[in-house]
């Protein structure tokens, strides 16, 4: 059945099809403002409540069995609020109602009897009251309607609210999956920025601690230089055995300060390297019987070399120095005995090297008792040590950085309380070019021996100089000296010597400078730079195919390198 509507449910339907009083009924009515609709049968009275009307005035006479029967099953189907008014006129009642009349009064369930001839105000306030009843049946929809809408409004709270407790833990257990996660990316987040600033700060300390050591070590050189130096010339005097036995004391010690300001240089990454093209497998044959030596009988040692190792860039002394330095402190490590195991593999750059190059691998791992890991961010710093007094100078892992930062590689541990310590030597692979090895001796022995050369020593150290001097002279040189560089140079306008060998760091004109000047105005003069510290980066510039002598050198270093200086340029 379709709803009435409110707008349209004050309509009153008149169905009386004998004589005019259908028509009657409407004029009344109507005058009295009603709306009224008259119809022509129960089926078009049906189809008129269907589109909204509040009450019905129904002639006796409209009525039929069938009709009825027909209307009261639409009356059978009206929502719970509804109870529809009929007016039904009927003739005047004598004593009681036919037996038809009171079915048909019983079929319509909610109706009000008029009686014939009707008075006009009685259908008045009838309709009048069938329309107040229907209105009042509106009233009881609205509040029907309201209170399902409440209901419907309670039962979605009601099912919402129950989802909310049951997602309510795995919500929770989401929120906090995000909070944590979200945590993790902070301590990430911190942890890569103090990582950083300790690796800013350990730049810092080692440029600082370069650049002091590369002072101390300039001047240590020196007079490293002049004590063995003159130890080598007393050792080639025809002195008595006491002499010789004291001066070769004093000359290996001197040795031993030269190695201990190379470690400083090596870890401030000061020192030049002689980097080239190195055979890691001959180098680590090399160093065999020495680690055994130096480990003793209760370290077992051994070596796992990849097959076809390629040449990488290193400095093969350099590199024994390391490799060394960590058996070393691996045997310190196993105070009890233990394994040690040096290895040498390939492997792509990982961290700080690039991904798509080569790199050999030195690694030397021990089965000692492991780095706490609260220091092992610290113990490639110069001078640390978890050896007692006197045990360590603290230098051997610095040295091993500076080795490997130089030779464009670097260095990496791991470690394990109770398990040992892994140390990886990262090398660069060389690139693959013809090697020529100079042989000092052949390239000496064509040089023409007509004459004497003629060597100009630069030299503002005057014991050095002195050193120098008469080495070069008992080597069977003619020898120039000058104790600055501009007196050096002022020489070179006046005569050219066959080889100019100068110190690199001297005040006024720097040996730097004066091999620039050297080399723009009389080209092809061999030159010799001899230095006991310089910045790689500068030292490789103002050497441009000169050659290198390291303080402090002994004499047989010194004639070495004044032979080669000289064959290359005959």
């Amino acid at each position: 059945m379709t709803p009435l509507t409110s707008s349209g449910g004050d309509t009153v339907l008149i169905l009386a099809p004998r004589g005019r009083d259908a028509e009657l009924i409407h004029q009344v009515l109507s005058h009295e403002g009603f709306q009224c609709t008259v119809v022509p049968d129960i089926a078009s009275l049906r189809s008129s409540i269907d589109a909204g009307a509040a009450t019905a005035i129904i002639a006796e006479e409209a009525c039929k069995d069938h009709d009825i029967h027909q209307l009261q099953v639409w009356l059978s189907q009206q929502a719970a609020w509804s109870d529809f008014p009929f007016i039904l006129l009927i003739p005047k009642i004598t004593v009681s109602l036919t037996a038809g009349s009171s079915r048909r009064l019983k079929a319509l369930g909610n109706a009000i009897l008029l009686e014939r001839p009707l008075n006009a105000q009685t259908l008045i306030r009838a309709t009048a009251s069938a329309l107040r009843a229907r209105r009042r049946q509106y009233e009881a929809r609205s509040v029907l309607q309201m209170r399902e809408q409440s209901e419907r409004n309670l039962r979605e709270s009601q099912d919402a609210l129950r989802l909310l407790n049951e997602t309510l833990e795995q919500r929770i257990q989401d929120r906090t999956r995000d909070l944590a996660q979200a945590n993790d990316r902070l301590m990430n987040e911190i942890a890569e920025r103090e990582r950083i600033q300790q690796s800013l700060i350990q730049t810092q300390k080692m440029e600082a601690i370069g650049h002091l050591t590369g002072g101390i070590a300039h001047d240590f050189n020196n007079l490293l230089s002049i004590i063995q130096g003159n130890m080598d010339l007393i050792l080639m005097l025809p002195v008595d055995d006491r002499i010789k036995r004291m001066a070769t004391v004093a000359r290996n010690a001197t040795g031993r300060g030269a190695k201990l300001t190379g470690q400083l240089l090596a870890f401030s990454r000061s020192q030049q390297l002689d980097l080239k093209p190195t055979d890691m497998r001959q180098v680590l044959d090399g160093v065999k019987e020495l680690i055994f030596s130096s480990l003793g009988s209760n370290i077992q040692v051994s070596f796992d070399f990849a097959e076809a190792l390629p040449l990488v860039v290193a400095d093969s002394n350099q590199i024994e120095l390391a490799i060394l330095n960590l058996a070393i402190n691996a045997r310190d490590a196993m105070p009890e005995g233990g394994t040690l195991t040096i290895q040498a593999t390939i492997r792509r750059g990982s961290g700080s090297l690039p991904a798509d190059e080569q790199f050999v691998v030195i690694g030397v791992k021990d089965s000692g008792g492991g780095i706490n890991p609260a220091i092992i961010g610290k113990v490639f710093d110069p001078f640390f040590t978890t050896k007692g007094v006197g045990k360590g100078t603290g230098l051997g892992l610095s040295q091993v950085f500076g080795i490997a930062e130089q030779s464009g590689g670097t260095v990496t541990i791991a470690s394990e309380v109770g398990r040992g310590t892994t140390v990886d030597i990262w090398l660069r692979r060389a690139p693959v070019t013809s090697i020529s090895i100079l042989d000092d001796t052949e390239r000496a022995d064509q040089i023409s021996s007509g004459r004497r050369a003629k060597i100009l020593v630069v030299e503002d150290e005057p014991d050095v100089r002195q050193f120098m001097v008469e080495s070069l002279e008992i080597l069977g040189y003619t020898v120039i000296e000058a104790d600055h560089g501009e007196a050096g140079y002022q020489y070179l306008l006046r005569e050219t010597p066959d080889l100019m060998i100068t110190d690199f760091l001297m005040p006024g004109m720097t040996g730097a400078e004066l091999v620039k000047k050297a080399a723009a105005h009389f080209p092809g003069l061999p030159m010799i730079i001899a230095t006991g510290y310089a910045d790689s980066v500068a030292l490789e510039a103002a050497v441009d195919g000169g050659a290198v002598l390291r303080k402090p050198f002994r004499i047989n270093e010194l004639a070495s390198t004044v032979r080669r200086a000289l064959a290359l340029h005959h």
